[in-house]
């Protein structure tokens, strides 16, 4: 698949602008064998970054229509919900409660999956290098590599883990990949020099499942329901009062306008070489997840690159429900879109309408969209 438009990467002289804030979070205790409690902590760091302005010119306004009508959908939801649209080369925003730091989730695979090419751009991994995902190296909840972890593990390439990770969220083909390059703070790294905003990473699947759920994680637990027969062990308040934790100032929570603004910026060729940028975007355009999302919306004459993230139920009330990635028009017209949902006690199926509603509403006002028509404005880039 094609995406128009790409350019090399240009070097920047000076890449940190502002202050990097990094603050140390404590680990999680050990625990007896078999004993779940809560966590102390929020393990692992949080980095906030800037956000750099970036203006097109001329500035274009956005379509109004556009604008209303998301503005309209997210009054409407109630509740926590942002959305964040970036036309990528027109340079106008669209949003409405894209400011708010909303849990990523799966979301968060992408950054892993940019950091592993940013290293392959620098030569330090090629996605032809063999790995290998042994039992130690399981996850938790949707994990499909795991019937393929035998004897002496699932021998495998890094091209083929990245592929697993972004087309099927698999959990454990993330986690090893993380490993691979670094870990967390790796990372977090490359969103700081970056300067991708107001995004933060957390502590890799099984701590940040851990924490939400009121768990303290032991590698047992990775195998068949372990995780989940522990969390249903827990005291209720003790699980409630980690998911409110959570959910109240999520440990990988990021803005939604933040995130189109890098999905913009990735598909400008700003934050990969052009060969690792469609390497990620042709990646995306295979995802197998979501079909009920801003898939489900698309014409068959656009095309999608995307990626999801589904956060945990506590009763009725889900941690988070997202999807974000990049449109392409027929005529080559390019758009980041972010749709987040936090903290909420709608149902799954209305979840999946707001994100099918942001959709149609994007891809309906495309022919409403100027191309050419200055303002006076600035608009800006990032949250």
């Amino acid at each position: 698949m094609k995406y128009p438009g790409l350019r090399s990467v240009v070097a920047l002289a000076g890449m940190i602008a502002g202050a990097v804030s990094i603050a140390a979070c404590g680990q999680t205790s050990a625990a007896p064998s078999g004993v779940a409690r809560a966590p102390l902590q929020p393990p692992g760091y949080v980095v906030a970054v800037p956000v750099p302005q970036v203006m097109t010119s001329p500035v274009v306004r956005p379509p109004q229509q556009l604008a209303d009508r998301v503005s309209n959908l997210i009054r409407a939801f109630g509740g926590k919900a942002g959305v964040g649209i970036r036309a990528v080369d027109e340079g106008w925003t669209v949003e409405a409660g894209g400011r708010q730091r909303l849990p990523q989730q799966s979301v968060s695979k992408l950054w892993v999956a940019i950091t592993l090419l940013d290293q392959r751009d620098r030569g330090l991994v090629r996605m032809d290098d063999p790995i290998v995902v042994r039992t130690q190296d399981l996850t938790l909840f949707h994990q499909p590599i795991a019937a393929l972890v035998k004897g002496d593990g699932y021998h495998t390439t890094v091209g083929e883990l990245m592929r697993r990770a972004l087309t099927m969220s698999d959990n454990t083909a993330n986690d090893r990949l993380l490993s691979l390059v670094g870990g967390p703070m790796a990372v977090r790294e490359m969103i700081a020099a970056k300067q991708l905003g107001d995004i933060r990473f957390g502590p890799g699947e099984r701590l940040l499942q851990s924490y939400t759920a009121g768990v303290t994680w032991n590698q047992a637990m990775a195998m068949g329901r372990g995780f989940e027969a522990a969390r249903a062990r827990l005291d209720p308040a003790v699980r409630r009062a980690a998911f409110e934790r959570y959910v109240a100032d999520p440990i990988d929570g990021a803005a939604p306008l933040a995130i189109a603004d890098a999905l913009a910026r990735l598909a400008r060729g700003e934050l990969l070489s052009e060969t690792s940028t469609r390497l990620l975007l042709d990646t995306m355009a295979a995802s197998h997840t979501g079909r009920a999302r801003l898939r489900a919306v698309v014409p068959t004459d656009w095309q999608i690159a995307h990626k999801t993230g589904t956060g945990q139920e506590l009763g009725s009330r889900n941690a988070g429900l997202n999807d974000v990635g990049l449109l392409t028009a027929p005529d080559g017209r390019r758009y980041a879109v972010a749709v987040m949902i936090g903290d909420t006690t709608h149902t799954m199926r209305e979840r999946q309408q707001l994100i099918q509603a942001v959709g149609a509403a994007l891809i309906g006002g495309h022919a409403l969209s100027p191309t050419m028509a200055a303002t006076s404005g600035d608009e800006e880039a990032g949250s």
